[in-house]
């Protein structure tokens, strides 16, 4: 009982002063600095960025544009063919690949082989794709401050380009791909009349190219997707840090 009385007298406030019933700091009140620091350690990591690298860039400058020539001259045949109203100048060269490549030339637009126009609408939905990927980088990219020239696309924009960019090269290098089986399961009938240099020359190689980049650039933006999704990202950088300053 004792014990009783001793614990209720010390719940009960003397006169003239009230209970402290604030809770004990545990530590000194927060610097401009530390709050800057704790800010911007919270709000980083709930924001996608994206930063392409120059391979990616340059992949986009020639690609899009080669697709649209090409498509062009699969769409306006017999115009664009060698001997057509439209070949020359813009698609002399397509004299020379019209020989090594049936797809291309008379025989199976005398045939009337479709493959080639259906594969050709897919690279221009597949175009659409890149250039809006390009599109939303140039419109909301700023400078990240680290290399010169780099720019980087934060937030939902930044995660749109590059799923964008990524379903572009899914479907760049599957096409690719079904380009070089069906000449495997047809036996080779448009390429196989060549030669071993000019079959190398003017078609292995030139259609090789379109299954080396967007490999690559498929693991670098499919790296960015699943550390997005994991959660995966840097620590603030002094630049973040610089900034969180300023909003301070």
């Amino acid at each position: 009982m004792v014990s009783t009385r001793s614990a209720s007298a010390a719940l009960t406030p003397r006169a003239g002063n009230s209970p402290d019933l604030t809770p004990p700091m545990t530590g000194g009140p927060k610097t401009r600095s530390s709050r800057a620091v704790a800010s911007a350690t919270k709000t980083s990591p709930q924001t996608f960025s994206h930063a392409p690298q120059p391979i990616v860039l340059l992949w986009l400058a020639v690609s899009i544009p080669l697709i649209l020539w090409d498509s062009a001259y699969v769409l306006l045949r017999p115009h664009s063919m060698p001997g057509g109203k439209l070949h020359k100048p813009i698609w002399s060269l397509y004299t020379i690949y019209a020989r090594v490549d049936y797809m291309y030339g008379f025989p199976q637009w005398e045939a009337n082989n479709g493959f080639t126009a259906a594969q050709t609408t897919l690279n221009l939905i597949e175009t659409v794709f890149l250039l809006a990927y390009a599109g939303l980088w140039y419109r909301h990219a700023r400078p990240t401050g680290n290399k010169i020239g780099e720019k980087v696309v934060s937030g939902r924009p930044a995660a749109l380009a590059v799923l964008l960019g990524f379903s572009a090269c899914v479907m760049t290098l599957s096409k690719t791909v079904l380009y070089w089986l069906n000449e495997y399961f047809s036996g080779f009938g448009n390429i196989g009349h060549n030669s071993f240099v000019d079959l190398v020359v003017y078609w292995i190689i030139p259609n090789g190219l379109w299954l080396v980049f967007p490999t690559y650039i498929l693991y670098q933006l499919g790296s960015e997707i699943l550390d997005g999704l994991a959660g995966k990202v840097p620590p603030p950088t002094p630049t973040t840090y610089a900034d969180a300053l300023k909003k301070e």
